[in-house]
């Protein structure tokens, strides 16, 4: 809970406060109304204290429990439509009034208790995750079901007729009901040329009024009656036992007869939780994007299910957050959740001194109000999705959501909700690839520079092997489409890569299908290697621990490796191997056998021998490094180096394993500049190193053989560079 003192701007929000509070109110009491009127007509002066109640628990409490500045809570229509759906098919089922309200207490209850133990579970995160046409269509239901539901009670039809009967028969027609809704209308729709300052909802009721008490001092005498007069809200009584009586009565109730059925409390109020919380997150998010703050998604959460409780004990209407209410209240100044706190006090102070008043509000005003807010509610953007192909299933599936909505109960709605959610995402993620790339052994190496000789037999039979990189999920729904992908090429592989670096989830039918794989390579004496096994995926499994679990690494047919190079390079020494080539081995390797001075004559390199200073390096001496002062070129005769660059935050990119027969530091040795890159020995190396200067002084007395040598390096770095190029094109292109 927050403290109430030390705030800087609390006049802007007590302006803000008391302003949110005139376009809560009136909602909150058409709201009320509306929960409580199909029991009939003298029931409406309770709904009306409901929703008024409702209004001051929701914004006193809501504003200090919860985790969005600014947001004004208060009865909402997600939660009338919801209610009201009870209330009517309770009461076409039979049941008395008593009977009714204490399943609404109970629901309502139920309801804020789900909420607050969404946020205390910490869901908060995972219900603005509904996917959007879901949301559309429920509160486009919503919206619809308000609209036919209220047209009624502003037409004030009789039961026994419904809307188009009353079309067709204008002698009928109560026309001081319609007036006094239409005069509503026109002052919702008008308000902003009128007066932008003040809120559209006050601006309708008052016109509303004004309709009715012209009408009253008029042509109908009647409606000056407060008492038996159908088309106003009636007297209310707002005195210490009504209030005790109104909290303790479902109490009563309840110890007399006993919980409903469960099927009849539960649904709905985990319908009314769960639509609550995503019309109050869906609105929090809108203020973040307004005022550039960020909620507390949980939090808030925590705050709304505090709120709808105290509402639901003191006999008031369970809502959520108030998108008009909160921008009103930030126009007039409200920066802080003290807006939210006045407009509860606000609402106090006119439940004690201006209920008088209110018990004239007539009821067609507030139900051609809600007709204006319930076509509000109505996403008529969605019907633009119906132009493409690309957008059409959404489309589908808001009207799907729509139609259960209206014909069958929001209860169903919520359950095909759901379904469709789930269907959307498997939907989404089975129709994803998840394969990212395909690449052979023959496009890509590893960073192990190799012979000529080496190359060529590595290009010719690099076919033979296949690297896939997969990507996003990897579970029952996808599973099928990837054994499609790989089946057909294992035939002819001897190794199949699966890299899994960008693998975001696994299930064990996705492990079943790599088992298939691994089982069908080793029946044609084929591998299979699995590389970059993430300790832990984003849904916090470790994956390399599964895998082994699975039996996937129960024999030595697998090889799995941490990073993708040091398996391309298990499997460029395996295919050397099988193809019968021996790595020279024995004593260093003299000047004269280096590849890169081939074709050089003998007194040419017995010169270039006599440059050459010994230096032997242990494991893991560093061997070069950017401030080194020589400007050498390096020749491995025996052992192994490995190349890598330092990045910003000081880890290692490894660039390039160099071994007996290759050279480095020729950069330097060309330029004179300081080298690139960091080199360490990996095995105890012995390098012959080729002073710039000293070769110079050489270069000096036989032309010949330094432009042998340069064109030498020239070559071999050129090919170096074709190599990187059309690795780089390999990955562009793929």
């Amino acid at each position: 809970m927050r403290s109430l003192a030390h705030h800087p701007n609390v006049t802007g929000d007590l302006w803000g406060g008391f302003s949110a509070m005139l376009v809560a109110l009136p909602s909150a009491i058409a709201f009320g109304v509306t929960i409580f009127s199909p029991m009939g007509s003298a029931f409406g002066a309770q709904g009306a204290m409901a929703g008024m109640m409702g209004a001051a628990a929701l914004g006193l409490v809501a504003a200090l429990f919860g985790g969005t500045p600014r947001l004004i809570s208060a009865p909402s229509a997600p939660a009338a439509a919801v209610l009201a759906a009870l209330t009517l098919q309770m009461v076409q089922q039979g049941s008395d009034p008593a009977h009714v309200m204490l399943s609404l207490f109970l629901v309502a209850l139920l309801s804020s208790l789900i909420q607050l133990a969404f946020g205390l579970m910490r869901l908060g995160e995972l219900i603005k995750y509904m996917p959007y046409p879901v949301v559309s269509g429920y509160l486009s239901g919503v919206g619809l079901i308000m609209v036919w539901g209220q047209l009624p009670k502003w037409l004030a039809l009789p039961k026994e007729m419904n809307l188009w009967q009353w079309l067709g028969a204008p002698g009928l027609w109560q026309w001081p009901s319609f007036l006094m809704g239409l005069a509503t209308v026109m002052g919702m729709l008008l308000a902003p040329r009128l007066s932008k300052r003040v809120p559209g909802v006050l601006q309708g009721l008052v016109a509303g009024m004004v309709a009715y008490w012209a009408m009253a001092l008029s042509a109908w005498p009647e409606l000056l009656n407060l008492h038996d007069n159908p088309l106003i809200i009636g007297p209310l009584n707002v005195n210490l036992e009504t209030f005790m009586d109104g909290v303790t009565r479902p109490w009563d109730q309840l110890m007399a007869s006993g919980l409903p059925p469960w099927q009849q409390m539960v649904l709905p109020a985990m319908t009314l939780a769960v639509l609550l919380s995503i019309d109050t997150l869906n609105k929090c998010l809108v203020l973040d994007a307004i005022t550039g703050a960020r909620h507390d998604s949980n939090q808030e959460l925590r705050g709304q299910g505090l709120g709808n409780l105290a509402s639901s004990l003191i006999g008031g209407a369970t809502g959520s957050g108030s998108m008009g209410a909160s921008l009103v209240s930030k126009a007039s100044g409200g920066s802080t959740h003290l807006s939210g706190v006045f407009q509860g006090l606000a609402s106090l102070v006119v439940i004690l001194l201006l209920t008088s008043m209110i018990a004239w509000i007539p009821v067609p005003a507030l139900a051609a109000m809600l007709v204006v807010i319930g076509m509000r509610m109505i996403d008529w953007e969605s019907l633009q999705m119906i132009r493409s192909p690309q957008t059409r299933l959404d489309f589908g599936v808001i009207v799907l959501v729509v139609v259960v909505a209206n014909t069958v109960s929001l209860i169903a709605a919520s359950a095909v909700g759901i379904a469709l959610a789930i269907f959307l995402f498997l939907s989404e993620q089975i129709h994803t690839t998840t394969i990212r790339r395909k690449n052979w052994g023959n496009k890509v190496f590893s960073s192990r520079v190799r012979s000529q000789r080496e190359r060529e037999i590595l290009s010719e039979k690099g076919h033979q092997t296949l690297i896939f990189e997969l990507q996003g999920s990897l579970f029952f729904g996808t599973t099928h489409q990837l054994f499609s992908a790989i089946e057909p090429e294992i035939k002819k592989a001897k190794f199949v890569v699966l890299d899994f670096m960008r693998v975001q989830s696994m299930d064990m039918t996705a492990s079943q299908m790599i088992e298939r794989i691994r089982s069908n390579l080793a029946n044609h004496q084929s591998r299979l290697v699995l590389t970059r096994v993430p300790d832990r995926l984003p849904n916090g499994r470790n994956l390399r621990s599964y895998i082994d679990q699975m039996g996937l690494l129960s024999d030595n047919s697998t090889k799995v490796f941490t990073e993708l190079d040091p398996a391309l390079e298990w499997i460029e020494e395996e295919t050397l191997v099988q193809q019968g080539y021996v790595h020279p081995q024995g004593q260093g390797l003299p000047v004269a056998k280096f590849e890169l001075f081939h074709g050089m004559g003998p007194s040419e390199l017995e010169a270039l021998d006599r440059c050459k200073v010994v230096r032997i390096h242990q494991e893991g001496d560093l061997v070069l490094e950017p401030t080194s002062l020589g400007r050498e070129l390096m020749l491995i005769s025996r052992g192994e180096v490995k190349v890598s660059l330092k990045t910003s935050t000081g880890n290692a990119i490894h660039l390039a394993t160099l071994s007996r027969g290759q050279f480095f530091g020729e950069m330097s040795f060309l330029d004179g500049r300081a080298p690139s890159a960091y080199v360490h020995a990996s095995l105890e190396t012995e390098i012959f190193a080729i002073d710039r200067n000293t070769f110079a002084k050489l270069a000096a007395s036989d032309a010949l053989m330094s432009l042998g040598v340069m064109r030498s390096l020239a070559l071999v770095l050129a090919d170096r560079l074709r190599h990187t190029n059309m690795e780089l094109r390999e990955v562009r292109e793929t």
